[in-house]
């Protein structure tokens, strides 16, 4: 699995750095550093970060390897 970001919608409100603190992060000028892959294992803290996203700038491919 894999998510990206879309870094036009994205204005770094930091709410998926909340949500899956090992997969989002804000960086010291305040923007938005992320794992694009993860495991099944964190897919509870991935989909929490998915929809607290305000802007749904946070996209997830289920079948990306």
């Amino acid at each position: 699995m894999k998510i990206t970001v879309d870094e036009v919608k994205c204005q770094s409100h930091g709410l998926c750095a909340i949500s899956a603190p090992d997969h989002f992060e804000l960086d010291a000028d305040g923007k938005l550093a992320y794992q694009e892959t993860f495991d099944e294992e964190h897919l509870d803290a991935i989909e929490d970060a998915i929809d607290s996203c305000p802007l749904q700038a946070i996209i997830m491919d289920r079948d990306a390897p």
